[in-house]
């Protein structure tokens, strides 16, 4: 299975800025292998200078944020698949927390979203996770069955079938994205072991060759620990992926 180190660059970075980190990364991991993949999850407006300074590089992707289900039409302020990928994008980031909890995405439009971007061509990195009071209640299975569930469900068999090296689910505490507070190592194993076991329902033994990236306050100091658990394939970086140094550490680990 490939691992995967992705950074989250969220509303972050004019196209110089971008450009100068992309160069940086690029410039460091030249010859690296492509295990683990190194994906970049940028502005839309830096997508072209991302995906220009890692073309050729295997490890390296440029991925986008977000995508709307649609090829075109009138929907302001989105943009579309076909577009992202027209800018250089191979990657989408879909259901982030942040598009749910501070946008309002409900789980039928990220399964929208997910079926539409693997139809036009992109890989998707899809983002579970609860919330501090869901995870209080008792309801992380619950939660994380209905986020991946529903998207599944709107899943047609053929693009089940061919999902390996295009899809890899993202599980984000809410409560420990942006705050300072990792998931202890224990909650970690729980929260991936019930992933894995949602998408072996879904999809049977190929859900063993999908990987499962922890996100959450990942910064050089834990990389390593949290990538030595079971079931963590990789990690998805937010603050900390920024600085290029800072995330040649966590791709180091």
């Amino acid at each position: 299975m490939q691992k995967i180190i992705a950074a989250n660059w969220k509303m972050y970075k004019t196209r110089d800025q971008a450009a100068q980190c992309a160069e940086a990364l690029a410039d460091a991991l030249r010859t690296a292998p492509a295990n683990p993949a190194v994906l970049v999850f940028a502005p839309f407006t830096c997508l072209d200078v991302v995906a220009k300074a890692f073309a050729a590089i295997p490890a390296l992707a440029a991925g986008a944020q977000d995508c709307y289900p649609a090829d075109e039409g009138a929907f302001t302020g989105e943009i579309s698949p076909l577009m992202l990928r027209d800018a250089g994008a191979a990657w989408v980031l879909v259901g982030h927390s942040e598009r749910r909890h501070v946008l309002g995405e409900d789980d039928a439009l990220v399964a929208r979203k997910t079926t539409f971007a693997l139809e036009k061509g992109l890989s998707v990195m899809l983002c579970v996770g609860e919330t501090l009071e869901e995870r209080e209640a008792g309801a992380l299975t619950a939660v994380l069955q209905r986020q991946l569930e529903s998207v599944f469900d709107a899943l047609p068999q053929s693009r089940r079938d061919a999902l390996e090296g295009h899809f890899a689910v993202a599980y984000e505490p809410v409560w420990a994205i942006g705050t300072g507070r990792v998931a202890g190592h224990a909650e970690v194993l729980e929260a991936h072991a019930l992933v894995r076991n949602l998408l072996a329902r879904c999809i049977g033994p190929a859900a063993e060759r999908l990987p499962v990236l922890y996100g959450g306050s990942v910064k050089p100091a834990n990389a390593a620990g949290l990538m030595g658990l079971d079931n963590v394939d990789g990690l998805l970086v937010g603050g900390a992926s920024l600085d290029p140094q800072s995330f040649l550490q966590i791709v180091g680990a």
